[in-house]
């Protein structure tokens, strides 16, 4: 697939951080033989850095060769030139510090149309580019979708763009590691919150797996992790 099957504004936006991306870093690509070349994909990201986003837009976007929706803070929609570049880039936003059921609504529709959506499920840019506690919204649009979850690691993001900074610092290298595809099903036996926490933790060893042990974090098979859970979801695809 090429990024000629893209609308204009997603080409454009490849172009332009790819040419970004070729003066101030260099990027290593791995796993992107497993990309789906169809059908809903739910994508689930680690968040250490502003140059997140820019990559998976750079490399993983036309790798899909279709356009790719986000879940992104509301906020960051009304910044001027960079919330426009979003919109058109098929972020739509989330309001963060409240359960924002139309924006689910939205977001599953996205996957029971056949299409791609991104969430970073930890919510927010991680200090200190290690893994944090998630949120649980990606778990349950994962379940309630029934999509294929494909999981995707950023290493080195918080070394190049560190959260707080206002610039990249140059000559950071990083990588963008794709995983397999993966199902996810709702821990039995347990009361519907505890189920929820369960399935969360296992979509994030997924992505945790592809990380190094510094990267982690809260997920880390060396450390006791947030309600450690084995065998609650189910490889596929």
């Amino acid at each position: 697939m090429t990024a000629r099957r893209l609308p204009f504004w997603p080409r454009f936006s490849v172009a332009v951080l790819r040419v970004f991306a070729a003066c101030l870093t260099r990027v290593r690509l791995e796993g992107l033989e497993n990309i789906p070349a169809d059908g809903p994909v739910l994508v689930v990201c680690n968040h250490a850095s502003n140059a997140d986003g820019m990559l998976l837009i750079a490399y993983v976007v036309p790798r899909f060769g279709r356009p790719m929706r986000w879940l992104g803070k509301e906020e960051a929609l009304r910044w001027p030139f960079f919330g426009w570049g979003m919109r058109q880039n098929g972020v739509f936003g989330v309001r963060r510090d409240a359960g924002d059921l139309e924006a689910f609504r939205l977001a599953k529709s996205v996957l029971d149309e056949g299409g791609v959506l991104t969430i970073f499920p930890e919510g927010t840019r991680s200090p200190d580019g290690a893994l944090h506690e998630a949120k649980e919204g990606a778990a349950v649009l994962a379940i309630r979708s029934r999509a294929p979850i494909l999981p995707i690691a950023i290493i080195g993001s918080q070394r190049f763009w560190p959260k707080g900074k206002l610039l990249p610092r140059p000559g950071r290298r990083m990588t963008v590691r794709v995983g397999e595809t993966f199902t996810l099903s709702m821990p039995q036996g347990t009361n519907r919150h505890a189920s929820t926490r369960l399935a969360t933790v296992e979509l994030m060893r997924h992505i945790a797996e592809l990380l190094p042990p510094e990267q982690q974090g809260a997920y880390s098979e060396a450390g006791a992790g947030p309600d450690r859970v084995d065998g609650a979801g189910s490889r596929g695809g």
